[in-house]
């Protein structure tokens, strides 16, 4: 081994350590809570395997995302917070920005998607925080969120691509670990990759035989391009139906952990992920939102090509910010998802 690898192994130990003891440090719990690890018992006995929800639905916005948002928060100075703190969101990390700011008395703007649910826009306004609506894509969004910042000095908070966001999101690992020592594998939803790589690098330190799994959508497959170009790559255009998903190009942090620690990618279509959303709800009575039920759709197609039974799999319900209005086109899709009828023209 060469001097120079020596020092880059080294280097990716001590980020190594450093994420594990922030991760066990983080102070999300001022604010959020430990979800429940769900058997689906029903689902389980279907897929000979012990199928497991982790239940992100319960957390005071109903998603994972007030988690990283108020580690973030709350690792600001007082400088940073003068002129309040501003980020483009597709809903969930607006809701638990807005929370956490106004636990921590700091004003937030937050900068969505005209495509945003009503459900998530009004709730970022209960919560507190101010809503600007622009463009019709995250990366829309995204791009106004980075002028208004700088004319307006206000602190950018990004929904993905931070090193505190991801800490804080990497708590969802560590009270699966406490709940569920021997998991087989997890399968997360990705968007810009913020949960995926904080769940992955603590799993891989503390328990290295745990698979873990990324699961995109079909038509917003931005970590699966990007390992493909061995880099971040923009996505020409992304669908919006898993709107909690729909990134472009996944992040630059994001991508480095998830490159080091994801064991594999996989990826669903909408019909399956409305078949998901029914197997959801007729287990634990939640609507989830087609990004919460990205992971059990991943999990489901992962059992129909595995020979292996008897596994203990966790699929992490990211979010249940549904809009109403959507029901009706997940009920219908949600037939030919679990292949019980065709679609003839």
């Amino acid at each position: 081994m060469t001097n120079t690898q020596s020092k880059a192994l080294l280097a990716q130990h001590a980020e190594q350590l450093d994420y594990l003891r922030r991760i066990l440090l983080a102070p999300v719990y001022d604010i959020a809570i430990e979800t429940e690890l769900t058997h689906l018992t029903k689902l389980s006995t279907r897929l000979n395997n012990h199928i497991y929800l982790k239940r992100e639905d319960q957390q005071p916005v109903h998603s994972f995302k007030l988690r990283g948002a108020y580690n973030k928060l709350s690792n600001l100075s007082e400088a940073e917070c003068i002129h309040g703190v501003i980020a483009a969101s597709a809903g969930n990390h607006a809701q638990g920005l807005a929370l956490a700011a106004s636990k921590l008395g700091i004003k937030a703007t937050i900068v969505m998607p005209k495509t945003t649910p009503d459900i998530k826009v009004d709730n970022v306004r209960r919560f507190g925080g101010e809503v600007r609506l622009v463009g019709n894509s995250f990366n829309e969004a995204q791009e106004a969120s980075i002028e208004y910042a700088k004319a307006e000095n206000k602190t950018l908070i990004h929904p993905f691509d931070d090193v505190d966001v991801i800490v804080g999101q990497g708590t969802v690992a560590k009270e699966l670990l406490q709940q569920h020592a021997k998991t087989d594998v997890v399968f997360v939803p990705v968007g810009g990759g913020g949960l995926l790589a904080g769940i992955a690098v603590y799993l891989k330190q503390l328990s290295p035989n745990t698979k873990i799994i990324g699961v995109e959508a079909e038509d917003s497959a931005c970590l699966k391009a990007a390992l493909a170009a061995g880099k971040p790559v923009d996505l020409p255009q992304v669908g919006l139906f898993a709107d909690g998903v729909a990134v472009k190009r996944i992040g630059e942090h994001t991508f480095n952990l998830i490159k080091q620690y994801c064991d594999d990618v996989i990826t669903v279509s909408t019909d399956e992920i409305c078949a998901s959303i029914k197997d959801i709800f007729e287990q634990t009575r939640v609507i989830a939102e087609p990004a919460g039920a990205l992971s059990l759709a991943g999990l489901q197609k992962y059992c129909a090509t595995s020979e292996k039974t008897d596994q203990s799999l966790v699929a992490i319900l990211s979010g249940a910010n549904m809009n109403f209005h959507s029901l009706r086109y997940v009920s219908e899709r949600c037939e030919l998802g679990e292949k019980k009828k065709q679609c003839l023209r």
